[in-house]
C-alpha cells in the first residue's frame, strides 16, 4: 500500500512525497506578463509539495487566455522566473513550468489587437470560451472571445518551435522540468478534438493526424531536455472550452500509447468535469492505464480519501490538488497531522495582491 507521504522517484528527480500542487491560474503577473516578487513568495510557501507545477504559462504573445498570466517568451520573464524557482528550491521543493497556448481561447484586446488562431477557424461556439480580463477598476471578469482564424501549416510548425523555445527558457529559469498543457480546451487539445479540428491536411482528419501537433510538441521539447523531465496534461471528456470529441476512447488510447513510447515523465489526468460533481476519472483510467506504463497524476474534484485510495491501490502514482493548495499553503503538513483544511475564498482568486494569495 502506498501513502501520500512516501518519497517518490520521478525519473531522476526525488520527490519528498506524492502530493503535487496542480497548476492554478492566479493572474498576479506584472506588466509584460512578468513574474513578481509576490509570486515568488506564493510558490515558496507551497514548496513542501512533492512537486509544484506552475500556473499555466504562455509560450507566445498569441496565447494569453487570461490577462496577467505569466509568460516564458521574453528575456525579462525568464529572469524574473528565476526568483520563483530559486525560492522553491531553497525550501527543498521541485517545480515544473506548465507550457500553455490558448489558441482560439482568446480576445483581440489581450492579443495586441490580433485575431486568435486555431486549428481550423471553427467559431460556432465562441460564446462558450473562457477568456478573462482585468478591468481598469481592478475587477477581474470574463470577456467575450474573438472569433479565431485557421492556422497555416507554417504557423503550426512555428508554434511548435515556440514550445521548444519556452522549454529552453524554462531550463534557463532553472525549472526542474515542464508540463505541456494539452487539456482544458487549449491549443493542443483543440487539435486533438474532432469537434474543433476540421483540417484536411496532415494535422487533421484521422486520430493519428489530430494527435500529430501534440506529438511534435513533445518531440521538440524533448530536443531541449530529457523527456523524463516532461509531463503532459490531458482532460479527455471535459466540456470546458468545448474541445469535444465523439472518439475519446480511440484518441486517448492513441495518445497514451504514443506518450508511453516516448517515455514522458508522467501523464497528468485533469478530470475537469469532476470539479462540477460529474467525475470521469474512472473511464479515463480505463483508457490510459492499460496503455501507459509510466507515472499517472490524478487531479480534479478529489477528496483526501479519494486520493489516499487511488495511491494506496496503486491505480495512480501521484495526486494533484489545486484548490486545497490555494487555501492551505502548508497542505502536506496539515494532512500529515490530520488537521482541518481551510476552504477556498472566492475573493482574491484572480488578480489583486496578497489578500487571498499569500
Amino acid at each position: 500500500m502506498g501513502s501520500l507521504f512516501d518519497e517518490f522517484q520521478l525519473g531522476d528527480l526525488q520527490l519528498s512525497n506524492r502530493l503535487v500542487m496542480a497548476p492554478v491560474t492566479r493572474a498576479r503577473a506584472g506588466d509584460g506578463d512578468v513574474p513578481t516578487a509576490l509570486m515568488a513568495e506564493y510558490y515558496a510557501q507551497r514548496a513542501e509539495a512533492g512537486l509544484v507545477i506552475s500556473e499555466a504559462t504562455n509560450v507566445s504573445p498569441m496565447s494569453r487566455p487570461f490577462d496577467r498570466a505569466p509568460g516564458l517568451y521574453t528575456r525579462e520573464q525568464v529572469e524574473s522566473w528565476k526568483s520563483v524557482t530559486s525560492g522553491v528550491h531553497r525550501a527543498g521543493g521541485r517545480i515544473f513550468a506548465q507550457l500553455w497556448h490558448g489558441g482560439r481561447v482568446g480576445a483581440m484586446g489581450l492579443l495586441d489587437w490580433r485575431q486568435p488562431v486555431s486549428p481550423s477557424g471553427f467559431n460556432d461556439d465562441v460564446d462558450s470560451l473562457h477568456v478573462w480580463g482585468l478591468l481598469g477598476n481592478r475587477n477581474y471578469v470574463r470577456v467575450s472571445a474573438t472569433p479565431s482564424r485557421a492556422m497555416t501549416v507554417e504557423e503550426v510548425r512555428a508554434t511548435i518551435q515556440e514550445y521548444r523555445q519556452a522549454a529552453e527558457h524554462a531550463l534557463e529559469a532553472e525549472f526542474d522540468g515542464v508540463e505541456i498543457h494539452a487539456a482544458n480546451g487549449y491549443l493542443p487539445h483543440q487539435f486533438l478534438s474532432a469537434h474543433v479540428n476540421r483540417r484536411s491536411d496532415e494535422y487533421g482528419g484521422s486520430v493519428a493526424n489530430r494527435a500529430r501537433f501534440l506529438e511534435e510538441i513533445v518531440d521538440a521539447v524533448g530536443g531541449v531536455m530529457p523527456l523524463s523531465r516532461v509531463g503532459v496534461r490531458i482532460s479527455p471528456y471535459t466540456s470546458y472550452n468545448n474541445a469535444l470529441d465523439d472518439q475519446v476512447p480511440q484518441m486517448y488510447a492513441h495518445v497514451a500509447t504514443s506518450l508511453d513510447k516516448r517515455g514522458v515523465a508522467y501523464i497528468h489526468i485533469a478530470d475537469v468535469n469532476g470539479w462540477y460533481g460529474e467525475p470521469d476519472l474512472e473511464r479515463i483510467l480505463d483508457i490510459v492505464r492499460p496503455r501507459y506504463t509510466g507515472v499517472l497524476i490524478a487531479n480534479g474534484g478529489l477528496t483526501v480519501d479519494n486520493a489516499k485510495s487511488l495511491v494506496g491501490d496503486r491505480r495512480v502514482e501521484l495526486i494533484a490538488f489545486g484548490r486545497h493548495f490555494i487555501a492551505n499553503p502548508d497542505l502536506v503538513s496539515r494532512l500529515k497531522a490530520g488537521a482541518p483544511l481551510n476552504a477556498v475564498r472566492e475573493e482574491g482568486l484572480y488578480a489583486g495582491g496578497a489578500t487571498g494569495y499569500t
